[in-house]
């Protein structure tokens, strides 16, 4: 296969552009000429030196514009100065179409509105910056929907999807969005504002370009639904209404900047059905496709079983439901009428499919199940089955249907060649197929542009095109002479020429293009290797850049929260900048770890301005694709900045509030007394200020008698534990075995700081519900911290040290086969993650974690009343319940099993999507009160004042109780406390 392109004259590569202005002009003059954001900070422009791609170009200023007036003056004041300008919505693009020098427009802070649906034109008129969920939700009273849905569509914004030709999964039925777009508000590079339709004289000089490239239109140009690839010129034929809207879709911002919108819109599928057809592989599925789309589908997703196996693997058993026999499943949804018509067709393709491993799935859970397998998987296409960092790049290349099985057969050979792996998938009915690779960038970019290349000629010989629907950017921009013949190639030049002639819009994309394999971020990272008493970064090979170059920009973290859940990133949630979000944060980390822009490594002001509205709630662990834990990035980087050095005072106030506790609570009478005196609220304000805590916080109330001093005192119906010789024993002597000393089960309570010392009566209740689901409560004799509030300011040694503590107290029950429950939410999920990172060597961790559970896990397995039997819980059916699950609970030990248990015991409740605010110590530090109030407005405060009088609030969360009491008056309630109370 050839190694090599040979460019044609004038379509070589382009040295990147520079801004012919000085910044410091380009800076004065936007911020007399803009009402909006103008940001030249070395932390913004470090936030946006990449999209989702593998590029990183640094912006000489970052705008955000309040209106289209805004950005119409930022235009004139770039033009002006001989500045590049990039447009960017959502930041989403993955071949570094939203990247570049000079100034970045970012049009999703504000020109983000759909100005108008008109239900009976069926059209909608939106505004670039609109998120594509945004729209979607707008449309659907009116029965209405915009066709092309990318799986980006919670966070991609329109006029990204209208400058990359985006598509979606249902493309095959809606067409892609060059297919949906009627009218097009712009602006050229000469700074001429037009609104573009049918017809070409806003462009004077483009009708004479399309009389003199009409066969080269023709022949080269629209050959299959997928050829986004290059500029899409076929539409201004006449035989096609010479239409300029649809040829500036998937323009990708290099001849105008768009300022709005009109686009159509289409009925909602009544009664959409999911056929799920599982064949030998993937290939053998894709040979399929042809006669499938003679059925006219919704759409034809396709998928391999090593995707499947990876969305078993991270998301669990329960994510998939039970598929059709095969290796290689394709997903065809069809739609009717009603429900019986659509059934008919479905059994009618499946008729028609190939194949006997068929199941038919009307609208319900098990098709939104079915669904949501794909939806991960795409997410989780990011790494490998075998775990490495996939990059994107060749990302969407597409070829006609009829020629996609024989396609996916070589190209898993020349996969094989170059020796790189993916997980496939993709857009089978339109012959689009997603894969990213894990292509080799640490050190260069040579082995990007040889199998590139190499792919490239592969793509062409089967007549597909290197872009599918994501643009080609910086990716692959170099590499359309492939594709195409100098002629095209000379009038895409031409069709730039007229509209961008100084080439101000965007630069280095499509014509004259920058070198595929220049401005890489990758190979100009510098190694970052786990330090003593750091985390150990073991899933990355020891090395925190690798860590955090997990995040490669996807943008879920940004996702409109009504579309997606909510619980990630609860900050940026509440402020919507890019610096408060897991992507904006992790940019500022990768610019530290390259060393140029962010220069004073771990110290950077910019790294701790990142950081300092991260609320450690580990969301991001769980529900970015990536698997990007912030918390755990964000503790290495405190840690690393204050090791050996004085610490700011609240790490000391709220770092090490365990030992607070135990001093005020071990001395009889003194809770009562650091009671009164802190209820007293001028002494308590100096408290907090002396403590770098926000005045307008309370503080935490001691219980005068602790839950341990209540079991030394016998008040308690446990057995204390100790440990002689490395065997859990109780306080009589009597060493415990598995069916325990009073032929129960034992069961062990650990009791966290915060159960022990400032809830007590949640250790106790729990003590009642275990016995009776027929455990003997064991409790040691020894107190065991996890190191939780060492852990959230950065204090690892002193995380590891209480840690190493807990592993001889707890450590040799878990060895012994005794399950620990634990109670408080935070202090659990340590010792089921953060416990295997801090002591990866220890094998009591493995063992601890392994038996550590939540009381729901416990209270939902088989119990021990008989053989294969389960617990019985009270009856709740007189229960409504708000339900606040702790983030930490939903990252990583789900709340699935408590939502089980409540549906068990009868109990009506709905379940809050989203952090309280508090997040330990976050909430009360200096700085954080009024962003942690805005998270909780996102949904626990929303919710509380719409509970009727007598709903429960229901929060295993010490921080969710405080939350809701402080800024509320909300008393919540513990799992334990609201079932042993019905008991």
């Amino acid at each position: 296969m050839t190694t090599a392109t040979s460019l044609p004259p004038g379509g070589g590569p382009a040295p990147a552009a520079e801004p012919a202005a000085s910044a410091a002009e380009l800076v004065r003059a936007l911020r007399s000429a803009v009402a909006g954001g103008v940001d030249d900070s070395t932390r913004r422009r470090a936030e946006y030196s990449t999209d989702a791609s593998n590029y990183r170009v640094v912006p000489s200023v970052v705008v955000f514009p309040r209106d289209v007036d805004d950005a119409l003056a930022a235009l004139e004041v770039a033009r002006g100065l001989g500045t590049p300008v990039t447009s960017r919505g959502g930041g989403t693009s993955v071949a570094g179409n939203a990247v570049g020098t000079g100034v970045v427009l970012d049009w999703s802070r504000h020109v983000n509105r759909v100005r108008e649906i008109d239900p009976e034109a069926r059209t909608a008129r939106v505004d670039p910056g609109v998120v594509m969920a945004a729209l979607q939700r707008e449309a659907a009273p009116h029965g209405l929907r915009f066709g092309p849905d990318p799986s980006t569509q919670a966070r991609a914004t329109l006029g990204g999807m209208i400058g990359n030709n985006a598509c979606g999964p249902r493309a095959v039925a809606y067409g892609r969005t060059a297919d949906n777009v009627l009218e097009l508000d712009v602006v050229d590079g000469r700074g001429r504002r037009f609104t573009a339709g049918k017809g070409l004289d806003p462009v004077p000089g483009l009708d004479a370009l399309v009389r003199a490239e009409m066969a080269t239109l023709r022949t080269e140009l629209g050959r299959f639904g997928r050829q986004v690839s290059g500029y899409s010129l076929e539409h201004l034929l006449p035989e096609n209404g010479a239409d300029l809207a649809k040829a500036l879709v998937g323009t990708e911002g290099t001849v105008v900047t768009l300022l709005g919108a009109t686009v159509r819109l289409v009925p909602v599928s009544a009664a959409p059905v999911l056929v799920v057809l599982g064949y030998p592989d993937m290939a053998t599925a894709a040979d399929a496709v042809p006669a499938l789309l003679a059925h006219r589908p919704l759409a034809i997703e396709g998928m391999d079983a090593r995707l499947v196996d990876v969305v078993r693997r991270v998301k669990g058993a329960a994510a998939v439901p039970p598929l059709p026999e095969g290796a290689g499943w394709m997903m065809v949804e069809v739609g009717g009428d009603t429900l019986d018509e659509a059934l008919e067709r479905a059994h009618a393709l499946a008729a028609d499919a190939g194949t006997r491993a068929v199941g038919v799935f009307p609208p319900g859970p098990e098709a939104a199940a079915m669904w949501r397998i794909r939806e991960d998987g795409a997410g989780l296409g990011g790494r490998t089955p075998s775990g490495e960092q996939a990059w994107p790049g060749f990302e969407d290349s597409a070829v006609p249907p009829e020629r996609l099985g024989a396609y996916l057969r070589d190209l898993e050979a020349l996969m094989a060649t170059h020796g790189v792996d993916g997980l496939a998938y993709g857009h089978f009915g339109d012959g689009c197929v997603h894969l990213r690779l894990d292509v080799p960038m640490e050190r260069s970019g040579d082995p990007l542009r040889a199998f590139m290349t190499d792919a490239a000629h592969l793509v062409a010989s089967h007549g597909g095109s290197l872009s599918g629907e994501h643009g080609d950017g910086r990716a692959r921009s170099e590499l359309l002479p492939v594709m195409y013949s100098e002629r095209a190639i000379a009038a895409f030049g031409a069709f730039k020429d007229l509209l961008d002639p100084d080439d101000l819009l965007n630069p280095g994309v499509l014509v004259r293009p920058r070198p595929l394999d220049a401005d890489l971020r990758r190979p100009h990272a510098h190694p970052l290797p786990a330090s003593r008493g750091g985390f150990a970064f073991e899933h990355d090979g020891g090395d925190f850049t690798t860590a955090v170059h997990r995040c490669v920009g996807v943008g879920k973290c940004r996702a409109d929260s009504s579309a997606a859940g909510g619980f990630m990133c609860p900050s940026y949630l509440a402020t919507r900048d890019e610096k408060d979000s897991t992507r904006g944060r992790a940019r500022v980390l990768q610019e530290m770890a390259n060393g140029t822009l962010v220069s004073r490594g771990w110290s950077s002001p910019e790294v701790h301005e990142a950081l300092d509205l991260c609320l450690s709630c580990k969301a991001c662990s769980s529900d970015c694709p990536a698997g990007v834990d912030m918390a755990q990035y964000k503790a290495e980087a405190l840690h690393q900045t204050y090791r050996g050095r004085l610490r700011p005072v609240n790490h000391y106030a709220l770092g090490w509030l365990p030992r607070w506790t135990r001093l005020v609570t071990g001395i009889p009478g003194l809770a009562r007394v650091a009671n009164a005196v802190l209820g007293v609220r001028p002494l308590a304000k100096v408290v907090l200020r002396l403590g770098g805590m926000d005045t307008r916080r309370k503080m935490v109330d001691f219980s005068p008698a602790p839950f341990r001093s209540r079991v030394r005192r016998g008040e308690v119906d446990v057995r204390r534990g100790h440990v002689p010789g490395g065997r859990p024993a109780t306080s009589d002597g009597t060493t415990l075995s598995v069916s325990g000393t009073s032929g129960r089960p034992p069961v062990l309570l650990w009791t966290d700081s915060f159960s022990d010392a400032l809830a007590p009566s949640i250790p106790v209740a729990a003590v009642r519900v275990l016995r009776d689901a027929g455990y003997e409560v064991v409790v040691p004799d020894h107190d065991a911290c996890c190191g939780l509030t060492w852990i959230s300011t950065g204090q690892l040694d002193g995380a590891r040290k209480r840690l190493t503590h807990l592993l001889e107290v707890l450590g040799p029950y878990a060895v012994n086969g005794v399950p620990i429950v634990g109670l408080e939410p935070s202090c659990t999920a340590v010792l089921r993650s953060d416990l295997l990172d801090l002591l990866p060597d220890d094998p009591r961790a493995v063992a601890v974690a392994r038996a550590t559970r939540t009381l729901a896990e416990l209270l939902t397995a088989p119990a021990p009343i008989g053989p294969g039997e389960r617990w019985t819980p009270p009856d709740l059916s007189d229960v409504t319940a708000v339900v606040q699950p702790h983030c930490h609970h939903h990252a990583v030990m789900t709340y699935t099993p408590d939502q089980a248990l409540l549906r068990d015991a009868g109990a009506s409740f709905s379940t809050l999507a989203g952090c309280c605010g508090l997040a330990g110590n976050f909430g009360m530090e200096k700085g954080h009160y009024d962003v942690s109030v805005q998270v909780a407005e996102h949904a626990l405060l929303p919710a509380l004042r719409d509970a009727a009088p007598g709903d429960v609030f229901l929060a295993d969360g010490y921080s969710c109780r405080t939350q809701a009491d402080q800024l509320a008056g909300v008393q919540g309630v513990h799992l334990a406390e609201l079932l042993a109370a019905r008991l």
